[in-house]
């Protein structure tokens, strides 16, 4: 039976079709949310096809795609799936290294007379089929499994400190593109007060006034506004060309609002500090199974002999058993290196862990610099404007009474222009430092 296919029907309400689409995804999407939180080792699988089923409906209709669904289509990225088969692969392999080796079986032919073939004129003439096993050192095989989850978990981590990282690329990307249709906007209205000052200037020129100086300033000022929107175009098919990288799509979404004072001061809330953690147990585990190398290694072996019946004597079979056990006699030149090997290697995750927390707080601290920089900019700004507007307010008085020039009024119109494409500049700086700073710490 084939499976219906979702599309907006002609008599279907465009606003209902909307409503549709968002409540099933967004339902889709708190299930996803809710399983992120718990083992990946069994909810991995089902998050990437319920993040498929999630963004079916929301292909349909773009423009109703939230920040949420957003991060569901991030989750698909390729380089984050594959840091989540990596991490699959070293649990599994880690699993298997509690498991035995396997056993040796042997068939053979022992002492058979070479110049008279024959099984029943030779006392030892055998046939035999024997069961060798090993066994290594629990301890050993303890270690490895402890290392391999180890780096299972640092690859999870890695993911996600990869998933934080593009997360906040894509918040960034989104705060670029509010900017650039802003600044784009602004310079085309800068544009049509030029205009309005030109023909401002001209009458005045005809009233005896000159202001040729002027004229050729306002078309220096209309060719930087030129070139102004032909870098915004630049930087939008940039951004554009980075969303599609992305999320396979340029999405209509507004940047979402992030908490900048989620820091509680612990450097260990960073995602650098939790994956060079994961180093160093990895390094732990390195340790112990260089211990674990003094622990002896057993193993097993039994042979049953057949003999025919000779002339001389009984055919009874025979029956050869073993045990054998390693002796660590060359632990001085064989596990004694090793062992400062290992423990020299746990003491460089160390300092790469002190390093990434130093390093860690320190882009914290940088990024928190720069955003409180730039709201207080963006205040400064604002506070400009009221003045130039009380300004223009003023010219505007002086213009209707008959004592002043309307091209003081445009050009203050203009100089606000101006500011405001400066203010959306510092606001999606301060946006997207706040994404950076998010990006450092570990979602709780």
């Amino acid at each position: 039976m084939t499976a219906p296919i979702l599309v907006p029907s002609r008599c279907c309400n465009s606003a209902f079709a909307v409503c549709v689409t968002q409540n099933i995804s967004r339902c889709i999407l708190s299930v996803i949310i809710f399983l992120r939180k718990k083992s990946w080792l069994f909810t991995r699988p089902l998050v990437r096809i319920l993040s498929l089923l999630a963004f079916l409906p929301a292909s349909l209709l773009l423009h109703a795609q939230s920040f949420e669904q957003l991060e569901g289509l991030l989750e698909l990225h390729p380089q984050l799936q594959t840091l989540s088969y990596q991490a699959t692969s070293t649990k599994e392999l880690s699993e298997a290294a509690m498991g035995l080796p396997d056993p040796v079986i042997s068939l053979g032919i022992n002492n058979f007379p070479i110049f008279d073939p024959s099984f029943n004129e030779y006392l030892p003439t055998n046939k035999a089929i024997g069961v060798q096993q090993r066994f290594p050192s629990r301890a050993i095989r303890q270690a490895r499994l402890a290392i391999g989850q180890a780096q299972a978990r640092q690859f999870d981590q890695k993911r996600e400190q990869l998933f934080s990282a593009m997360r906040s690329e894509l918040i960034a990307l989104l705060y670029k593109k509010t900017r650039i249709k802003s600044q784009a906007v602004l310079a085309k209205q800068r544009d049509v007060k030029y205009d309005q000052l030109i023909d401002a200037l001209e009458s005045a020129v005809q009233g005896g006034r000159p202001s040729v100086f002027r004229l050729a300033e306002i078309e220096t000022e209309r060719v930087e506004v030129g070139r102004t929107l032909i870098d915004l175009d630049s930087q939008s098919a940039q951004v554009d060309a980075r969303l599609i990288y992305l999320l396979g799509h340029i999405p209509l979404t507004s940047p979402p609002a992030l908490n900048t004072d989620r820091w509680s001061g612990d450097s260990m809330d960073f995602h650098a500090s939790q994956v060079a953690e994961a180093s160093v147990r990895v390094s732990d585990g390195g340790v112990d199974q260089a211990k674990s190398l003094w622990k002896p290694e057993w193993g097993a072996q039994l042979t049953y002999q057949q003999r025919d019946v000779g002339n001389d004597f009984a055919g009874d079979d025979w029956a050869s058993m073993m045990v054998t056990v390693t002796v660590p006699f060359w632990a001085k030149k064989k596990q004694e290196p090793r062992l400062r090997a290992a423990e020299a290697r746990r003491a460089a995750a160390q300092a790469r862990l002190k390093d990434a927390m130093r390093q860690a707080s320190a882009q914290y601290t940088y990024f928190k610099a720069i955003h409180t920089a730039s709201y207080r900019a963006e205040m400064i700004l604002r506070q400009k404007i009221e003045a130039i507007n009380d300004e223009i307010a003023a010219q505007r008085v002086n213009y209707e009474s008959g004592a002043g020039d309307y091209t003081a009024v445009i050009d203050g119109e203009i100089a606000v222009l101006k500011l405001r494409a400066e203010i959306a500049e510092e606001q999606a700086l301060s946006g997207i430092t706040a994404a950076q700073m998010d990006a450092l710490l570990v979602t709780p």
